[in-house]
């Protein structure tokens, strides 16, 4: 892995189409910036109020979207302090890219459930991600 920091994040605004009988809402185009091929796509359901931390991926890119609900996502880079919080979903429905490398975990902040999307840019693989218990980082998820 090459040196890589929270500002490496990148936060793409995403454009919602209205369209009577329900809305078009773009994700990913291989013209944009963010795209570094593409591995799969998969998605994960997260209740209000679940956490899912803390994964850090050693070879895949991730392009997240959230078009259902609203999802916490913490991002931090080994050894340094702080965090970068961003919220995103329908009501901020925007793609964050994550390089390879930064720790992160994320929230679910609407109820029921939210949807998040990842376009991989390598196919899943469990041995190609770290992971640590979410008690093993201190951060604070009760403040929203």
């Amino acid at each position: 892995m090459g040196a890589v920091g929270l500002d490496d994040i990148l936060l793409t605004p995403l454009e919602r189409i209205f369209v009577s009988g329900g809305d078009v809402l773009r994700g990913l185009k291989s013209s944009d910036p963010g795209y570094s091929g593409f591995g799969e796509v998969y998605c994960s359901f997260i209740t209000e109020g679940t956490v899912k931390a803390w994964k850090r991926h050693t070879e895949m890119v991730m392009n997240l979207v959230v078009p259902f609900g609203m999802v916490r996502f913490v991002f931090f880079q080994e050894g340094l302090d702080g965090f970068r919080v961003e919220d995103v979903g329908s009501t901020r429905y925007c793609r964050l890219t994550i390089p390879p490398g930064l720790w992160f975990g994320f929230q679910g902040l609407a109820e029921p459930q939210s949807l998040v999307l990842n376009i991989a840019s390598v196919p899943h693989e469990p041995r190609e991600a770290e992971r640590m218990a979410v008690s093993e980082v201190e951060y604070d998820w009760s403040t929203r």
